[in-house]
C-alpha cells in the first residue's frame, strides 16, 4: 500500500477516481475537481492549491483524498476567520492550512473516498496521510468540511474537534406531484407559495429545463452572465468561466441542470444545479432584472418539482437561508472536523465550537418549531 500526494488529478484515470465515488457525486467526479484546475479556479492567488492524497495498492487506485493547501478562507462556507484572528493576535501563522473539501461547494459529500467494502482499513490510513502531510507542509491546521455522518464520528473517535452549523434541505417523502406537496403545509405557507409562483407567472416568466446535453453556448453565455452579476452585486469575486460551465456540461450531461427564465424573448434569469443517483444540488443563481419572487421559483420551486419527477430524495439548495423554511425545506445539522498543530490552540478552539454547537441547537430546535408543515 503506497500513500502519495500529487499536485493535479492529470496523471489520475477519470474511471479510477470515479469507481471511488458515493452515489455518483456529481461535485466529487474526476471531471469537476481536475476542470477547476484546467480553468484556473485553483490557484495561488484564489488560494486553493492542489495536495490530493492518493492510495495505492500496485496500481489500482483505492482511496484518496481531496485536499487543498489554503492561504486564505475564501470559498470554504466553513467560517474560521476568528480563529485566523486568534493566531495573528499570539503572533502565530494560520495559513498555510490544509482543507478536506470541494472547493468554493458547501454540499455534503465523501471526504474518504474508497473502494467499495473497504472502509474500516482505509479511514485510519487517509487520515494519518492528511495529517503528515499536513505536517510536511508546515500547515496549522487540518480543516475537514461538509463530510458524510459516518465519517464525521470516525473523526471524533480519533481526537479531532467537531463543528456543527445549520442549513436547510428538502425532502422528498414520495411525492406525486407539487400538489401532494403542498397539501402537507400550513395553509398559510401554501397560500404563500401558491401566491409567489403566481406572480411570477402573471409577469409573463416562462421557464426551460436544460441539460448538459440540451443547453447551448447561447444559454451557457446568458447564465454566465447572470453568474457574474451576482457576484458584482455582492462584491465579490467569481471564479467560474462560461468555458468551465461548457466543459462540465459536455463531461456531466443529464447530471447539470440549467434552468433559464424567459419574459417574452428576453433571457432573464438563471439557476444551475447537479444531480446525484439521490441529491440534487442547487449552486448558481443570478439575473439581469429584478421580478418579485422570480429568486424562490428559478432556485428553489422548480428544483423541488424535478426532485419529483425524477424521484430525487434530498434537495440541497445552498448554504444559509432561513427564508427557506417558509417554503418546505427543512433545518438540516452540518459537521466538520478539525485538527490543529499548535496543541496550545485546542482548549480555546474546543470551547468555541462547543459554544457554536449549543447555539446552532437551539436554532435547530426553533427552526422545527415554526416548521411549514402540517402537524404530524
Amino acid at each position: 500500500m503506497e500513500v502519495q500526494c500529487i499536485s493535479s488529478l492529470e496523471s489520475i484515470k477519470p474511471t479510477d477516481w470515479d469507481a471511488l465515488l458515493f452515489e455518483n457525486h456529481p461535485l466529487l467526479c474526476h471531471a469537476f475537481l481536475y476542470a477547476m484546475e484546467e480553468y484556473g479556479c485553483l490557484t495561488e492567488q484564489s488560494g486553493w492549491i492542489p495536495r490530493y492524497l492518493i492510495v495505492k495498492e500496485g496500481n489500482e487506485l483505492i482511496a484518496a483524498m481531496p485536499l487543498y493547501e489554503k492561504t486564505n478562507s475564501w470559498g470554504e462556507f466553513v467560517f474560521d476567520h476568528a480563529w485566523a484572528d486568534a493566531y495573528a493576535r499570539y503572533g502565530e501563522p494560520y495559513y498555510p492550512k490544509l482543507v478536506a473539501a470541494i472547493p468554493f461547494t458547501p454540499v455534503f459529500g465523501q471526504k474518504l473516498l474508497l473502494k467499495p467494502g473497504r472502509q474500516k482499513d482505509l479511514y485510519p490510513v487517509l487520515l494519518e496521510g492528511a495529517l503528515q502531510l499536513a505536517k510536511q507542509l508546515g500547515s496549522s491546521s487540518l480543516h475537514i468540511l461538509f463530510p458524510l455522518e459516518q465519517e464525521q464520528v470516525f473523526f471524533e473517535q480519533q481526537g479531532l474537534t467537531a463543528r456543527h452549523d445549520c442549513q436547510y434541505h428538502w425532502h422528498n417523502n414520495g411525492y406525486v406531484s407539487f400538489e401532494a406537496f403542498l397539501f402537507t403545509l400550513k395553509r398559510n405557507k401554501r397560500r404563500k407559495i401558491n401566491q409567489e409562483r403566481r406572480k411570477v407567472k402573471d409577469a409573463g416568466i416562462r421557464f426551460r429545463r436544460l441539460d448538459g446535453s440540451s443547453a447551448t453556448p447561447t444559454d451557457w453565455e446568458n447564465f454566465t452572465e447572470f453568474y457574474n452579476l451576482t457576484y458584482e452585486r455582492k462584491w465579490g469575486a467569481p471564479v467560474f468561466s462560461q468555458a468551465f460551465f461548457q466543459a462540465m456540461a459536455k463531461a456531466l450531461g443529464e447530471r447539470m441542470i440549467l434552468i433559464l427564465a424567459n419574459q417574452g424573448e428576453n433571457c432573464v434569469a438563471g439557476a444551475l444545479m447537479y444531480l446525484s443517483d439521490s441529491v440534487l444540488y442547487g449552486r448558481h443563481w443570478g439575473c439581469s432584472e429584478y421580478y418579485d419572487a422570480l429568486h424562490f421559483e428559478t432556485c428553489y420551486y422548480q428544483g423541488i418539482e424535478i426532485c419529483i419527477e425524477k424521484g430525487i430524495k434530498i434537495f440541497e439548495p445552498g448554504a444559509q437561508g432561513p427564508h427557506k423554511l417558509a417554503r418546505g425545506f427543512e433545518p438540516t445539522r452540518t459537521h466538520s472536523s478539525h485538527w490543529l498543530a499548535d496543541q496550545h490552540f485546542v482548549p480555546a478552539i474546543a470551547r468555541f465550537c462547543a459554544d457554536e454547537t449549543i447555539a446552532v441547537d437551539q436554532h435547530i430546535a426553533e427552526a422545527k418549531a415554526h416548521s411549514a408543515y402540517k402537524a404530524g
